[in-house]
Parts: C-alpha cells; structure tokens; sequence
C-alpha cells in the first residue's frame, strides 16, 4: 500500500515548528488515530529523519535538536543542470539499479519550478538529442556501489559475490582501489587476494559485498581509469590489428581511445598501434580520419578494406558512383565494437 506522503510530510512541519508534540495532539492536527501517527513516525525514521520518543505525562515526539529539513531552493540555471544531469546519467547508464530514482527525483524538481520555467524545460528537452553509448548491460545496485565506494574510501578489503561473462559464480576476496564508470558501466580494479593479481571487475556482476577486518594499503602510482581502459584494450578479439602510424599518441587517442588501442613509440615521429576488434569495417574509416602515413603489419583482410575504400573515394572524386553493397562503414566506429568488448570482460 502506498504511503501517504502528504501526511508523512505534514507530521515532519509539525515536529520542525518546536518542541515536543503529544501523540493525541498530532493525530487531531492530521485527522488521523493516535496509532496512524504512530506509523507515520516509523516512515520518518525509514528515512533517517532523527524522531525522537519522550516518555511521561508530557511525552510524544520530537525532533532531535539542531535538525531541520534544508529546503531546495534552485534557480533557472540550477534546476536545468539537475535536470539534465538526471536524463544524461540515464541516457549514458550510469544509475543504479532503482530505475524509477532518476524519475522521481525529475519530477519532484518540476513540481517546485515555476510554470514559466518548466514550459521553457519542456521546448528545451522535447528538442535535444542525447549521443553516445546505449545502456545494454544491467545497472548495479545502489548498495553495492555505496559499499565498494567505502571499501575504496577506507581501505577496506572485501568479500564479494563475482557472475562472470561466462555464467561462472565465485567467492571473492578484493582490494578495490578504485571505482571508474565508462562507456555506461560501472567497474571496481584492484587487487584480487586469492589469485595474488590486479584485476578489473563489474559493478553489475557483484552482489553481496562485505567489508572484512584490516585495512590495506593501495600503490600510490595507481591510476584505475588507466587500469580499466588498458584492460578492455586488451581484452581477446577475433582480429588482432597492428598498425605503424607517423603521427603523435595525442592524435591518434583523437580516433582511437584508450579503450580500443594500446600505443608503442617508435623512432622518427611513428607509433606502434594494436587494435583488438569482433569486426573491421570500421577501421578503414578511422584511418581516413587520422589522415596521417601508416602502415598495415596484420591482418591481410584490412589492406583490402583499405583498399576498397580508397578506390571508392576516387571514384566519388572523379563524380562516377555505382550502387553497390559496401562491407567497409557498416558498423558505427569503435564505440560499437567496444560494446562488445565490455561484454567479454
């Protein structure tokens, strides 16, 4: 049965004028028995609103002292944020599992707006379009994320419950150094105690973490962002790319992120490039894009891509198009092939 809030919310402006209120007092105030306020009060705690009990003659419910209930106060610019920061963290994925959080939070916002604002939010939001990955995988639940986030604060190790890619289920004991969210998944890396590596997991995946005794001390030169976006680079594909590129690392990561590729420097301005990829129509097209000298090592299939590519732009240069199936441009580019990557981790 759903609360009523309006009451719930009633009874916590009651506690906030002052003072203790007796039970028979509050219930005539709501128009409720003595027994509903009663309830009413055990809603307020459930959200961790501190409700006091006062025992004798005089006794009834007060508010622990020094605490008030902030108000939300957002100007024009303030609310636009909020709001769009709720669509883009469901947009991108990277909300948790309590789905409904983000929509609950929207539209308790848009009740406190202005009708003259929330008329220019909806010309607003009705036009924009929101790029980038799609949420494929599920969201992690909220207490698991709080309780890995801890562990990461505090140094704490944990025993966890790990699903892999392949339906596995095993026990874990982690140091987890650091939480990163990327590409609409959440990912804890740290140290995997029983198998004495660093390891990169999904949030998503982990159920039932607890803290255990002790404390650890993580490397000071770690980077977990690096840690999660080298593994997926890594991570086994069906083509394995070596490429040789005469430009700098910064303009090849412009096409080619750390996700997807792994850089070597080579002598005289060239750069050793190694792409793990499920397909290779995209690459062709990222190398166009680069516009800078290269050289295919592996695999023979990609020079024909090229290839074909290349012959198709002369021939649109020279106005002469023929209407034929390409295999090159049929897939939409690393940030699909990455999806898939993500998905074998």
């Amino acid at each position: 049965m759903a609360r009523p809030t309006s009451r719930v919310l009633a009874l916590l402006e009651l506690l906030q004028s002052g003072g203790t209120r007796t039970v028979a007092e509050l219930a005539d105030r709501l128009g409720v028995d003595e027994r509903t306020v009663r309830r009413y009060v055990g809603h307020l705690l459930d959200m961790d609103v501190p409700v006091e009990s006062v025992r004798g003659r005089y006794g009834g419910y007060r508010l622990a002292a020094g605490y008030r209930m902030p108000p939300l106060m957002l100007g024009d610019d303030e609310a636009l944020a909020v709001l769009l920061g709720l669509i883009a963290g469901h947009r991108s994925g990277l909300l948790t599992a309590s789905g409904t959080a983000s929509e609950t939070a929207a539209a308790k916002i848009r009740r406190m707006l202005p009708e003259r604002l929330t008329h220019r939010l909806d010309a607003l939001l009705a036009q924009v379009a929101f790029t980038g990955p799609a949420r494929e995988a599920a969201a992690p639940d909220a207490g698991v994320l709080l309780a890995l986030a801890d562990a990461v604060q505090h140094s704490r190790p944990v025993r966890m419950r790990y699903v892999a890619g392949d339906g596995r289920r095993t026990q874990r004991t982690m140091h987890p150094y650091g939480l990163v969210a990327h590409a609409g998944r959440w990912y804890v890396s740290g140290l995997d105690v029983e198998r004495g590596e660093e390891r990169t997991f999904r949030v998503d995946r982990i159920t039932d973490p607890r803290p255990l005794p002790g404390a650890f001390r993580p490397p000071s030169t770690y980077d977990p962002a690096e840690r999660v976006l080298s593994g997926l680079a890594r991570t086994p594909y069906r083509h394995e790319v070596s490429l040789r590129i005469q430009a700098t690392a910064e303009q090849i990561r412009t096409r080619l992120p750390a996700s997807v590729a792994t850089i070597e420097e080579l002598p005289d301005g060239w750069q050793r490039v190694e792409v793990r990829a499920e397909e290779l129509d995209w690459v062709p097209g990222v190398l166009a894009m680069l516009d800078r000298p290269f050289v295919i090592e592996r695999p023979k299939e990609l020079r024909d891509l090229v290839r074909e590519l290349a012959e198709r732009l002369v021939r649109s240069a020279a106005g002469s198009v023929e209407h034929r199936p390409s295999r090159v441009g049929a897939s939409p580019a690393p940030g699909r092939d990455h999806h898939r990557q993500v998905d074998r981790h």
